[in-house]
């Protein structure tokens, strides 16, 4: 009689056995659908790498190794939603500029996990200074991206070459980072427009 086939839970056993120090894209995914689920079902209160790994079925040195705290496990999950929605690029920046703050920012936060997930990301990096790395880094990558918006716009003549791209954005993302700490994003929506005009206006001479 031939050996007994393996049964699917020792097959999936085995191949989370295997996971070693280089990312599986396979095993990653699953991870992250784990703690994706965790932050559903227990909010921000319940979630742990104890937790992921109990709903994954995998190690915690694993997931340890390749996230060593939970606020970059929580903001690798924001990430996979976040990277999924590309920059606006309308021809106007102020028609830009009212998408990255209303759609992008404020409107992906709104009655979201994704609002309450980042809310508590920016909170722990307060006391916690590799949240604080993690974050910065994060920040550091959205800004390459976001501030291509306003090199778009230099040279469409929209604004001065002169502006500083990084601070435009920085005063967008600030005026959103305060609204969603204080709970304020529903508000916050109606008020898009005004707060890019006076940016734009106020502070860059806008033309458009």
């Amino acid at each position: 009689m031939s050996a007994q086939a393996d049964s699917p839970m020792d097959t999936e056993q085995t191949a989370r056995r295997s996971i070693g120090a280089r990312r599986n894209p396979a095993s990653q995914e699953a991870i992250l659908d784990a703690a994706q689920a965790v932050l559903q079902e227990g909010g921000i209160a319940g979630f742990s790498i104890e937790a992921v790994a109990r709903r994954a079925r995998a190690g915690k040195p694993t997931i340890y190794r390749w996230w060593p705290h939970r606020t970059a496990l929580m903001l690798d999950v924001y990430k996979r939603f976040k990277n999924a929605r590309s920059f606006p690029d309308s021809g106007s920046l102020r028609e830009d500029m009212i998408s990255f703050l209303g759609d992008h920012l404020l409107g992906f936060w709104r009655g979201s996990l994704c609002g309450t997930v980042y809310r508590a990301v920016v909170a722990e990096a307060q006391t916690d200074p590799e949240a604080a790395k993690v974050l910065k880094a994060y920040q550091g990558e959205r800004m390459a991206h976001s501030v291509r918006m306003v090199e778009r716009a230099k040279a469409r003549g929209e604004v001065p070459r002169e502006t500083d791209g990084e601070l435009v954005i920085d005063l967008i993302v600030s005026y959103a980072w305060h609204q969603l700490l204080l709970g304020q994003v529903d508000e916050a929506m109606d008020k898009v427009p005004a707060v890019v005009d006076t940016i734009l206006k106020g502070v860059l001479g806008y033309r458009g």
